[in-house]
């Protein structure tokens, strides 16, 4: 049955508008979005099928568009609108940590880095560095490796650091396999660079790790930094 045939104040559309988008579910939000199904399947079915093949919306936004493209009736066209709907939400979350300290909205940075780092296939090593008033300077991936690991250089993070003339750092990886749990040499990186940066006054105030559908695991909170 397609959605015009449902009853109106169940099509997820009107319910958005009548009692909010919290209010619905991930299918039902990626459905709005979808706009139209395929040939028997409600953009609802067709919004579940996307959620079940990928095993969530985090892997569903960093999937490649031939991965999404595989799935009938999802082309570039619609490949092309998600991105640009997540890098608008990307964009506007920057302007949140650029506005003002970056730890007033602690939520808006795990936000931000869930965005970035979470359903990638491979680890990734980034870094949001901030000015005196941890307002955002810039954000970026620093070191980019494999499934298991990725190499980070102290030194070369230094001289970003002094490049940018940044006065604090927030460091995060991700963790692919879904375990957030931080590793000894997880540890051992972070007291590293903690210490490398302490010699030209910046400051790292957290080192987050990214994984699966929980919050970003911090260091400042488990005690580790």
């Amino acid at each position: 049955m397609a959605i015009t045939d449902w009853p109106e104040e169940e099509r997820p559309r009107e319910r958005l508008l009548t009692r909010g988008a919290a209010t619905l579910s991930d299918a039902e939000l990626l459905a709005i979005f979808l706009r139209v199904g395929v040939k028997g399947k409600s953009a609802v079915d067709l919004a579940r099928e996307l959620i079940g093949r990928f095993g969530g919306l985090n892997r569903l936004f960093a999937a490649s568009q031939a991965e999404f493209s595989a799935t009938p009736g999802m082309g570039a066209a619609k490949y092309a609108q998600l991105q640009a709907v997540l890098e608008m939400a990307r964009r506007a979350l920057s302007e949140d940590l650029r506005e003002r300290d970056a730890f007033s909205n602690p939520a808006a940075v795990r936000d931000y880095l869930r965005l970035n780092l979470v359903g990638l296939a491979h680890e990734v090593f980034f870094a949001l560095w901030l000015d005196a008033r941890h307002r955002l300077l810039v954000a970026e991936e620093l070191f980019h490796g494999s499934l298991l690991e990725t190499s980070v250089y102290p030194r070369e993070v230094v001289k970003r650091a002094l490049a940018l003339n940044a006065a604090a750092a927030v460091f995060a990886h991700n963790h692919p396999s879904g375990t957030a749990e931080p590793s000894p040499s997880d540890e051992a990186l972070t007291r590293t660079l903690r210490q490398a940066l302490s010699l030209v006054d910046v400051k790292v105030l957290d080192h987050f790790i990214v994984a699966g559908q929980g919050e970003p695991l911090s260091f400042a909170e488990r005690g580790l930094l």
